[in-house]
């Protein structure tokens, strides 16, 4: 059975991502090893037979410029929170695994978000339901449902930065929609705590 393979232009994106892993893996990002990362992976997806990625066919760059940044300042958060746990709480710290169901149920975006998670200290993704695209995350200092639903809040968020870089048209109206609806509750709640 011949199964159908996604055409070059459209796994850009997956390509540009294996080359960027490629970089990260070799703790070199100079311009000869980029493109023999490239070559490579330019070779296991055309010459190997792989499940297809099911890719949008397209990419924000402005939005992943941003997220970069967002993403890393997330990071050394967590960092310096994770420091101040340590030395505050100690072993006393409390943690949980929060299931967060995610709206996209694609495999590059649940894989995406997954990853996108556990690289912010103090998280980890310790399984994955595929079928009902579902993360378990176990965080560091959840105290209550209230903590829980932050965790909740924050993968989501990672989701939705991550649909707005790479996800398709149906899932990034889905995002515009729920942001337009928390922009909406929001200002119904300033204007009823105004009066």
């Amino acid at each position: 059975m011949k199964h159908s393979r996604n055409p070059l232009r459209i796994e850009v994106p997956l390509l540009a991502w294996l080359v960027i892993i490629w970089g990260a893996l070799w703790q070199d990002f100079s311009p000869g090893n980029l493109l023999f990362g490239a070559i490579i992976a330019l070779i296991v997806t055309r010459l190997f037979y792989l499940p297809p990625v099911g890719l949008s066919g397209r990419f924000n760059v402005l939005h992943a410029v941003r997220y970069s940044f967002v993403f890393v300042w997330h990071v050394a958060v967590a960092s310096f929170e994770l420091l101040w746990l340590a030395l505050a709480k100690g072993p006393r710290v409390r943690s949980a695994v929060v299931a967060v169901p995610l709206r996209s149920h694609t495999d590059l975006m649940v894989t995406a978000t997954g990853h996108v998670t556990s690289l912010v200290p103090g998280s980890m993704v310790v399984d994955v339901d595929r079928a009902n695209a579902t993360l378990y995350v176990h965080f560091i200092n959840v105290e209550d449902a209230a903590g829980a639903e932050r965790v909740r809040r924050e993968v989501l968020d990672a989701e939705a930065e991550l649909i707005r870089i790479m996800g398709t048209k149906e899932e990034l109206a889905l995002v515009n929609e729920e942001h337009h609806l928390e922009r909406m509750m929001s200002a119904e709640r300033g204007e009823g705590g105004t009066r």
